[in-house]
């Protein structure tokens, strides 16, 4: 591929003046005939998708559910405590190789000085009491025990307020959104948001589906219920990674109760001749394709698309195939080792970061997140035993053909607003997110930042989410 576009580039620069304009003016009819053929097709395709139902707790479905929402607070004892510790100090590292950085995965060196701080530093306690500062609740939705933090602005005179729910992905928690949360909350602007923040099923405090196949759309519909339980009939939403597809998934099952979604992560099929056309003509032409300079400088860098796209993908993807086939194997191992669930994760947390991290010793952990906030993560996935229900979630979306999913031939018709991180896995141009989103208000180049937007750059995603809203609702 990358000799092919070299090829054209020669091409292209041997063609004389006349020569070119009838190049150019054959692609934008090609390009106009596709949009054409796009548009009538893609109408007559569906515009919503079944919300269904299910059942994911011990035993038979009862004849009635209990409805009731329930104060929780995270509590931890000195036993909890102390076994971690024992853990810790029997913990067998091995020497990294010469001068790899984290390009094997977690250095075990840089490990062994993380591991002294959460040994030694980390106060467990300290973190409980932050984390119980927001108002945290369970409801029994689907047999599963759903928990969530529920936050409210203080009263303002003359302040709007609309609800808003946010959603994590993996191998992230609620505990993401604790910096974004008073930039919400407590706003002075003319609008605040009530927030709601859902555990998915199987991951931190939400109890772990007992049935197999609870996937997105399963968690979509538990989302709406618990919105619906809260008394909300219309709200925003807001997710990366996992939280992306669940509440794209809600905007699609129930589009009249979602007023706006807001997503840090984009996905797109890689395929159609479309997608192809615009990979080989983009970086040359890139207005007849529907890109902007910052669309080719991200798409092909200096690397190249096929090193950015392709190759860096299925070298950061391993633990996709683990999860989305064995996760059971490979958790066992993490569920028992607190070093090795740190080792696992907070690799996570450096490469989607900044691929560069990669090259670096410690990884760049520091730069953007304290050890003190990432143990803190790491701890809420060791005392509630949930890495092993949380990795299922994997094999749950994966087990079958998921181009066959409906969800993935549906549009989605709610207003959107997409926050493009330079630093994200992989970015989505807007011409390709069109494809799926077919009414976005707001597309943005954000400045800095990658995966984990609402832990990394709080204020920018927040301040992003903010002018969409303001948007929609016409202020």
């Amino acid at each position: 591929m990358v000799r092919l576009l070299w090829t054209k580039e020669q091409a292209l620069s041997s063609l004389d003046p006349t020569q070119q304009q009838q190049l150019l003016v054959a692609g934008s009819s090609v390009a106009v005939l596709l949009t054409c053929y796009y548009w009538v097709y893609q109408g007559r395709k569906t515009k919503r998708i079944p919300i269904g139902d299910g059942w994911w707790g011990a035993g038979e479905k009862p004849q009635s559910e209990d409805e009731k929402v329930f104060p929780f607070q995270v509590q931890t004892s000195d036993e909890e405590i102390q076994d971690l510790y024992d853990r810790i100090d029997r913990t067998r590292y091995t020497e990294p190789l010469k001068d790899t950085g984290f390009q094997y995965g977690f250095n075990s060196t840089y490990l062994k000085k993380v591991v002294s701080h959460w040994r030694h530093q980390f106060n467990w306690k300290k973190q409980i009491a932050i984390l119980n500062k927001y108002p945290q609740f369970k409801t029994n939705i689907e047999g599963l025990d759903v928990h969530f933090i529920h936050v409210r602005p203080p009263h303002r005179e003359g302040q709007r307020v609309l609800p808003l729910m946010l959603v994590h992905g993996w191998p992230g928690s609620v505990y993401e959104f604790y910096r974004i949360l008073p930039l919400l909350t407590n706003s002075l602007d003319s609008l605040a948001f009530e927030v709601i923040c859902p555990s998915i099923p199987g991951y931190g405090f939400s109890e772990a589906p007992h049935k197999q196949g609870f996937d997105t759309l399963a968690a979509a519909r538990v989302f709406h219920k618990l919105m619906e339980r809260l008394g909300f009939s219309d709200y925003y939403l807001q997710g990366g990674d996992w939280g992306a597809i669940i509440t794209t998934n809600m905007a699609q099952m129930k589009p009249e109760c979602v007023k706006g979604l807001h997503l840090n992560m984009l996905t797109n099929k890689m395929r159609g001749f479309g997608v192809l056309f615009s990979i080989l003509i983009g970086r040359y032409l890139p207005w007849l394709v529907g890109f902007t300079r910052e669309d080719v400088r991200r798409l092909f860098g200096s690397v190249g698309f096929m090193e950015r796209n392709f190759y860096d993908i299925i070298r950061e993807t391993g633990y996709l195939h683990i999860q989305g086939t064995k996760p059971d194997s490979a958790g066992c191992g993490v569920n028992d080792s607190p070093v090795g669930l740190a080792a696992y994760i907070l690799e996570k947390f450096s490469t989607w970061t900044d691929f560069n991290n990669r090259d670096l010793e410690d990884g760049g952990l520091e730069r953007k997140f304290t050890l003190d906030d990432l143990l803190t993560n790491i701890m809420i996935y060791w005392t509630t035993g949930s890495i092993v229900s949380s990795m299922r979630f994997y094999k749950e979306n994966l087990k079958t053909n998921i181009d066959n999913r409906l969800d993935n031939h549906t549009g989605v018709y709610v207003p959107t607003g997409l926050a493009a991180f330079p630093d994200e896995v992989r970015h989505v141009p807007q011409s390709w997110a069109r494809n799926r989103f077919r009414n976005i208000y707001s597309y943005s180049y954000m400045p800095r930042g990658g995966h984990f937007a609402a832990f990394e750059e709080p204020q920018l995603l927040a301040d992003d989410l903010l002018q969409f809203v303001k948007k929609v609702e016409k202020l």
